[in-house]
């Protein structure tokens, strides 16, 4: 069959693009890669550091072995740790000219150590998207490399996605964990509905209808099949231990605590699970409340026994009181009760807005409205030998 000549100009510029690449790391991603890259032509070879072989590609069952012949070494690895130990185990092996992009979230100190210890030969390049988008090539990919390195591997990278050129390693790494930052707030985010639709009895399949008309709809549409909670073959797109670590790099990184980074490790379904099942995990265990719900009552009835039976004895509730701070014993506060509800009761609105477990401690955080005050309630719990109990309390009293 003849070729137009645009045809012709596209095959031979195919084939002189193509190059011979080792993927090191054959995990989800790793996979994807190698798969995507030999069907468009380039010579693949794949190592693991699990030792289980891939069908899409050759392997080896030696690092050193796969990069020998490679003009681009592709990492796909989990963390910097991983990383750091493939380059030592590799570098001796690496051909002058090669080049070593590295896909991997790892954080900025990592990012710019791999950089300086390479030098112009080193390719930071983070991707935004999960497995499926590997396969398809629509990867978005943040990529920080000098000139003479980005020309070269620009065919690999066009192939995998569309690229964004940044100024550096760190800043590459930086801007991977923040954008992993809004994807963990969207799947935390979307925890909130499903925990109320739940609650309401409303049908998981009708509710994501509705949802995936909104600001979340395109992580509806494409964590679907992981919502519904069918049968996923244990297929995660991308797993929560996997953004659970992103989280950590970056609160370690940025110095500002990202509640979101305990919630995802947190999650029942492990850390092989889809991110998407942190959106599904069930609603803190009515036990975790029972000592809140206690608290309410006492303030619904005014009856300090209520109090005596959510805090521990040993409790103090703390805050600042006419302009002085104060911290109460437990008797002292429970003398602030009549012992009948408030004259406004009927208009006094209370409700729990968080409750967060970790193990035998939880945090919980409560607003109470009675008439033109509001008050902000944090609590700390923790498990003893007769269940749950609030350990103190700290409120602010809004002016």
């Amino acid at each position: 069959m003849r070729l137009s000549h645009r045809s012709s100009c596209r095959t031979v510029a195919r084939m002189n693009a193509s190059h011979t690449i080792a993927v090191l790391g054959l995990g989800r991603m790793g996979t994807a890669f190698a798969a995507r890259l030999a069907s468009r032509g380039h010579d693949v070879v794949g190592w693991t550091r699990s030792g289980r072989p891939d069908g899409a590609v050759g392997t080896t069952d030696d690092p050193a072995k796969a990069v020998a012949g490679a003009d681009v070494v592709l990492l796909a690895l989990f963390d910097g740790p991983a990383c750091a130990q493939v380059v030592d185990a590799t570098s001796a092996s690496l051909r002058e000219d090669a080049v070593v992009v590295n896909t991997a979230t790892v954080s900025p100190a990592e990012a710019a150590a791999l950089a300086g210890r390479l030098g112009p030969a080193y390719v930071h390049a983070p991707v935004l998207g999960s497995v499926p988008a590997a396969a398809a090539g629509t990867l978005h990919i943040l990529t920080a490399a000098r000139t003479s390195a980005f020309d070269r591997v620009r065919p690999v990278l066009d192939d995998l996605g569309t690229v964004r050129r940044v100024d550096d390693a760190a800043t590459a790494a930086a801007l991977k964990l923040v954008a992993n930052s809004g994807l963990a707030g969207a799947v935390l985010a979307l925890r909130d509905p499903l925990r109320q639709a739940d609650a309401l009895g409303l049908p998981r399949a009708d509710v994501l209808d509705v949802l995936e008309l909104g600001r979340l709809g395109a992580l509806v549409a494409g964590k679907r099949r992981f919502l519904l909670g069918g049968p996923t073959d244990g297929n995660a797109d991308f797993t929560t231990g996997a953004l659970a670590k992103d989280m950590a790099l970056l609160a370690a990184a940025s110095d500002v605590p990202l509640p979101s980074a305990s919630e995802l490790a947190a999650t029942p379904a492990g850390p092989g699970a889809d991110i998407a099942l942190a959106a599904t995990a069930p609603a803190p265990d009515a036990a975790v409340r029972a000592p809140l719900r206690a608290y309410l009552r006492g303030h619904a009835t005014g009856d300090p026994a209520h109090f005596r039976e959510a805090f521990l004895p040993t409790a103090h509730i703390e805050g600042v009181r006419d302009g002085a701070f104060v911290s109460w014993d437990l008797d002292a506060y429970c003398a602030l009760f009549p012992g009948h509800p408030a004259p406004d009761e009927v208009s006094r609105v209370r409700r729990i807005d968080t409750v967060d477990v970790h193990g035998t401690v939880a945090t919980a955080g409560m607003t109470l409205r009675h008439g033109a005050d509001t008050f902000t309630d944090v609590f700390l719990l923790v498990h003893t030998g007769g269940g749950w109990r609030i350990a103190n309390k700290a409120y602010h009293r809004h002016m």
